[in-house]
């Protein structure tokens, strides 16, 4: 099997839920049928990858027809590019004010391609911190979110590690609140 899918969150969980998406093979087909499917209805899509995962995607989104360069331009479509743009996302402040972030409507979708912060071996624990960091950034924008990471060699304990990872990184701390005072 070649792609693993991972679902941590009740589906009516809509705004907690980020799925991660594993591919064992070269290809883009499911980030390209995420941001394909939000572009078609209107939503902004955010991509946050690597520069050659974002240069692949607006190749490929060309090829099926869209036009990557007029997305960018209006602010529909959104590359971030890892890791540069990990600063200025945890900078203090509010980031929606200083980039082409926008709440244009009631969802957006973001999609995190980790394949850059595997590929070049860092340390798993600040991996984890860095998609904790990026999930506490989307979960209020009300976003759908995907998380890919694309290895060619993975055994099944590292899968399963970074599954377990990306649970813990995208878990969301449920605050109650107050009952109401009479």
């Amino acid at each position: 099997m070649a792609t693993y899918l991972a679902n941590h969150a009740d589906p009516a969980a809509h705004g907690d839920a980020c799925r991660l998406i594993v591919v064992r093979e070269k290809g883009l087909s499911e980030i390209l049928q995420f941001v394909r499917a939000g572009l078609e209805i209107g939503q902004q899509v955010v991509v946050m990858a690597g520069p050659a995962c974002l240069k692949e995607i607006a190749r490929s989104l060309g090829d099926n027809g869209l036009r990557p360069d007029s997305l960018l331009h209006s602010g529909r479509l959104v590359f971030l590019t890892a890791p540069s743009c990990l600063a200025e996302l945890f900078r203090s402040g509010d980031p929606l004010q200083r980039s082409p972030l926008h709440r244009q409507g009631t969802v957006m979708r973001w999609v995190t391609d980790w394949s850059w912060a595997y590929a070049d071996g860092s340390d798993p624990e600040v991996i984890r911190a860095y998609q904790r960091r990026i999930h506490e950034f989307v979960r209020p924008l009300n976003a759908m979110s995907v998380c890919t990471v694309r290895c060619e060699k993975l055994e099944r304990t590292s899968l399963l590690a970074m599954l377990a990872d990306h649970r813990r990184a995208a878990k969301t701390l449920r605050v109650e609140r107050p009952a109401a005072q009479a």
